[in-house]
């Protein structure tokens, strides 16, 4: 009766951490494409200052007593900090540069990708009916790109490059985690900082600090709240992605974020009128035959 109890519980934490996932993804998504299309907010600049909103959150949190930090030592998460920098970066460049269904469907990539990775460098293996889900997406994704009608290449360039990133940061996300024996609050604390000193070096040197189009330039308050807001999102974006990772795998996750396809789609089409052909919408259902 009591391990029952326990399962009941660890479910519904699970499916509460799925559902504030699936709804703070589909945010992010809407609010930093309307702030680039809409407001022309520099890129790398928003990426840094969702960093330090997760680390500030984080930092909250702990003196909350949510969770209690563990002392790290810094060369065992480097590489991990430098993926997340490259995760968040090459994504929001996808997202700026692509169409929001092109973004989304670019991102099912991500599974296929891990799922060769862990075989290849974790001897991990995955049952024939996971491998068959593959087919729909790699089909999806290559017929999207060739009936495109907003095709980009450096888009696409960007959301290669995404795909690869994600997926190296989403597995080492994991096996951090239980190597180094800390919950996804823990190692979040640790690695923000990092990731917002790493990006924090580059930014200067391809977006303007002050001035027009810089961080401090001469923004409206509309723009600062929409920037503000997107930064409490993208901290509960962040956050459930390691509690999601930590408590299932990175290839769960990625299977349940096909779910916010079609939502993120709809979305696009409306608030930006993303075009769509014929061929490319019968692309980007593909992979949601699953």
């Amino acid at each position: 009766m009591t391990l029952g109890l326990q399962d009941l519980s660890a479910n519904r934490r699970l499916a509460g951490g799925l559902l504030v996932n699936l709804l703070a993804s589909i945010c992010i998504v809407f609010l930093n494409k309307w702030i680039y299309v809409h407001y022309g907010f520099p890129n790398m600049t928003l990426t840094l200052l969702h960093f330090v909103a997760t680390w500030l959150g984080l930092y909250a949190c702990q003196k909350m007593d949510v969770f209690a930090p563990k002392s790290l030592q810094p060369q065992k998460i480097v590489w991990l900090s430098l993926s997340f920098c490259g995760f968040v970066v090459f994504t929001n460049l996808s997202l700026q540069n692509n169409s929001i269904g092109s973004y989304q469907l670019a991102k099912a990539m991500t599974t296929p990708v891990i799922i060769a990775l862990q075989t290849a460098c974790y001897q991990k293996s995955f049952s024939t009916r996971i491998k068959l889900t593959l087919v729909p997406i790699t089909v999806g994704v290559a017929l999207n790109s060739l009936y495109d009608l907003s095709f980009n290449a450096l888009g696409m360039i960007f959301a290669s490059l995404g795909v690869v990133v994600t997926s190296l940061y989403q597995v080492w996300v994991g096996s951090k985690q239980k190597e180094l024996q800390v919950n996804s609050m823990q190692l979040l604390y640790y690695q923000a900082p990092m990731s917002s000193v790493f990006l924090g070096a580059v930014v200067p040197w391809f977006e303007p600090l002050s001035g027009d189009g810089g961080l401090l330039g001469p923004w409206s308050p509309a723009v600062l709240v929409m920037v503000m807001l997107s930064c409490v999102v993208a901290f509960l974006v962040n956050l459930s992605i390691y509690w999601i990772i930590g408590n299932t795998s990175a290839v769960t996750y990625n299977m349940f974020g096909h779910f916010k396809f079609c939502i993120t789609l709809i979305g696009g089409y409306l608030l930006f009128q993303d075009p769509l052909s014929l061929n490319q919408n019968a692309s980007q259902r593909s992979p949601l035959v699953l």
